[in-house]
């Protein structure tokens, strides 16, 4: 008999503190199961502390925000010694590989324990040397990894690292996950694996200045929505955390 679950994960908590409260609601009263956590930024403490009993993955951060690894090299840094997503691409896999560890000791170091997983910021592991240093530093670590498509689930688990079936989700300009958008995808999700539907919710950022503000209520609404939790009973579907990639050695 096929199985199938379903992992809800909302990505930036600690962004900004209005998206960590709208995360932590949408967890506390709607259906998402799991969160990822910035770590490099001046509200991931908070965060963290916010989020005692929630299950709470790593979002690895190499788009914005200061290097966590002492030794990153400054020559790919920006102004003020801040990640430039644009330079992500040239990161050797040995750097991002250091980084990951460095992201992942001050994961453990803010909330006492493992990550339940990894996933990138802005889907910088689409880049292949991003991918394999992610994927070594998760490897040791015995955490599961993001993977977004075919190509990179592929890539993987080729290199030992347990990953997700499938993967549901995007931003946009306007609101990504609508109620009507959700039960829709539901219904059409793939009979077997395990399935990431990645979201977004949040209230409208108050420190920080992003492109997806007023759309994060917009999926806050929809996640908290009764009917959110009647169409996932309908299919007969729990959400669950990524514990269940978890390596058994």
């Amino acid at each position: 008999m096929s199985t199938r679950t379903l992992v809800i994960n909302a990505d930036d908590l600690g962004h900004d503190p209005a998206i960590t409260r709208g995360i932590l609601k949408a967890m506390r009263e709607g259906v998402v199961s799991s969160a990822s956590l910035l770590v490099n930024t001046p509200y991931s403490e908070a965060a963290a502390q916010e989020s005692g009993g929630l299950s709470l993955g790593l979002h690895l951060d190499l788009a914005r925000g200061q290097p966590l690894w002492s030794e990153f090299p400054r020559e790919s840094l920006g102004a003020q010694g801040q990640f430039t997503e644009g330079r992500a691409a040239g990161l050797s896999a040995e750097v991002v590989e250091a980084e990951t560890r460095a992201q992942l000791e001050r994961f453990t170091r803010l909330t006492g324990r493992a990550p339940t997983h990894i996933d990138v910021h802005k889907h910088l592991h689409l880049h292949a040397n991003v991918l394999e240093g992610v994927a070594k530093a998760a490897k040791d670590a015995k955490v599961p990894v993001r993977a977004l498509d075919s190509i990179m689930r592929h890539a993987l688990k080729k290199l030992g690292v347990p990953t997700n079936t499938h993967f549901v989700g995007d931003t946009s300009d306007d609101p990504y996950w609508t109620l009507e958008r959700l039960e829709a995808e539901l219904v059409a999700l793939p009979s077997e694996g395990v399935i990431e539907l990645m979201c977004h919710p949040g209230y409208r950022p108050e420190k920080v200045k992003s492109s997806y503000a007023a759309q994060r209520e917009v999926e806050l609404n929809t996640f908290v929505d009764p009917k959110a939790k009647e169409a996932l009973s309908r299919l007969g579907l729990t959400p669950v955390d990524f514990s269940v990639l978890a390596p058994t050695n």
